[in-house]
């Protein structure tokens, strides 16, 4: 007889879900964790991203005050205070973390774990543990180039270690984790310089909203230089980013790099245990979070798919749901996911964008509605940012299979938009809610 009948390898968040909704069934449930429970979420990414996002927030409402009667005067910003009290949060919920293992009868070992076989993992010192089923969720790491010089910068990981706000920045990359930072540092007071490879940052999501962020970026001063592909990083007068095609940039406190992350699988034990790896070192797996290896599994990150925290949960609790709560076909559909970029102001989207909805279907089967204003936050201030929304719906029923928002409040919103998307909401459903005024969310049901 096995020892468990789950051992989770990874205390993230969708290891952690997937061990406590097990033991909730009734299953004996172990998780191997080294580092501080919660994974990347709770100690450098979502939560202490949050943190600083709402300072920056702060800042700028501290700028806008003065359009509604308020003489603010603003002495300065204490980064290091700021860190303080967001470290104190992390360490709390951390503690948090350790005691609900502690009630759900979940087993945690503070070892690295390996492979041995699709039923056994090692500890470090040796000791040998066996499961009936086991799940990789060992998350994933920043990616850093392999440029002369990259060891110079610092990653999202390190930008949480930060004891000082550094003056001058360069952020390289265009996704959600680079816009996010650059755009907390420059709210704090920092000159800011994003670098991307293309032409703009968000290529992946709609149109309508990268280019809505790209003109608020250069309102906020943040300097976004296109067609950058980093050849060296050099420390001259100050930090110096080298460019393929002969271009210079000097004079950075702090270069951060921001293109991406890559699954946690080394010297897991992986090819002991007979578990495809792809060349992306992600662990692929089917529709219910199966790897090649029967009674082997893997959720978040380390999959590759949709890294979203949300995501990792969903995927775990289903999981468990299935093998340990007879739910037979309970599984994570990939579709239709929501997810919010905390940049300033803050994207939320749901589904198909137009460029993927025009590849998909034939143009005549779509029909995009859009709106664009001030939102009335912006009604007094001296800043007059405008807010964007699209909604893309599909046959002549117009069911809305992509909703995108960009604005004051967008990071709210989407939630209850993204239920009424995945119900296969109507745009005559949407035209048949009565709206709330006056509000910014009001547009998506007022669109002619």
């Amino acid at each position: 007889m096995a020892d468990y009948d789950l051992i989770v390898i990874g205390g993230g968040s969708g290891g952690l879900a997937a061990a406590q909704r097990a033991a909730l069934h009734g299953a004996r449930a172990l998780v191997f964790e080294t580092g501080r429970l919660g994974g990347t979420c709770v100690n450098v990414g979502c939560v202490p991203k949050k943190v600083m996002w709402t300072a920056a927030q702060l800042a700028h409402a501290l700028h806008d005050a003065g359009g509604y009667g308020f003489d603010v005067a603003v002495g300065g910003h204490d980064w290091q205070r700021l860190k303080t009290s967001r470290d104190s949060y992390i360490e709390f919920l951390n503690g948090i973390y350790a005691r609900n293992l502690d009630r759900s009868a979940v087993e945690l070992v503070r070892s690295r774990a390996k492979l041995q076989g699709p039923r056994t993992v090692l500890d470090a010192d040796g000791q040998t543990y066996t499961a009936e089923h086991i799940i990789i969720a060992t998350g994933g790491y920043p990616r850093v180039p392999a440029v002369p010089g990259a060891e110079l910068g610092i990653t999202s990981d390190g930008f949480f270690e930060l004891e000082r706000r550094p003056d001058r920045v360069a952020v390289i990359g265009s996704g959600y984790i680079a816009v996010e930072l650059g755009g907390v540092l420059r709210g704090l007071g920092s000159e800011v310089k994003q670098f991307v490879r293309y032409d703009s940052v968000l290529r992946n999501f709609d149109p309508m909203l990268s280019g809505r962020l790209m003109e608020e970026l250069a309102a906020q001063g943040v300097e976004v230089v296109t067609g950058v592909v980093p050849q060296r990083i050099s420390r001259r007068d100050g930090l110096c980013l080298d460019a393929v095609d002969g271009r210079n940039f000097e004079g950075f406190d702090c270069l951060i790099w921001a293109i991406g992350r890559e699954a946690n699988t080394r010297d897991l034990g992986l090819e002991e245990a007979g578990i495809t790896v792809d060349g992306s070192g992600d662990v692929p797996v089917d529709a219910f979070q199966v790897t090649n290896v029967a009674n082997v599994y893997a959720v978040g990150d380390v999959t590759g798919k949709a890294q979203l925290t949300p995501v990792a949960i969903a995927a775990g609790r289903r999981l468990a749901d299935r093998v340990f709560g007879g739910q037979t076909d309970r599984h994570l559909s990939y579709e239709l996911i929501p997810t919010v970029v905390f940049s300033h102001p803050p994207i939320g989207t749901v589904g198909l964008t137009e460029t993927e909805a025009r590849a998909r279907y034939s143009p005549d089967a779509l029909k995009i509605y859009t709106s664009e204003f001030v939102p009335m936050y912006h009604a007094l201030t001296q800043r007059r940012p405008k807010s964007a929304m699209k909604l893309i719906t599909l046959g002549e029923d117009e069911r809305v299979i992509g909703c995108h928002i960009i604005g004051p409040g967008a990071d709210e919103m989407l939630q209850g938009f993204a239920v009424a998307v995945r119900m296969g909401a109507r745009k005559a459903d949407l035209d048949d809610t009565v709206a709330i005024h006056p509000t910014s969310a009001e547009e998506l049901v007022t669109m002619r």
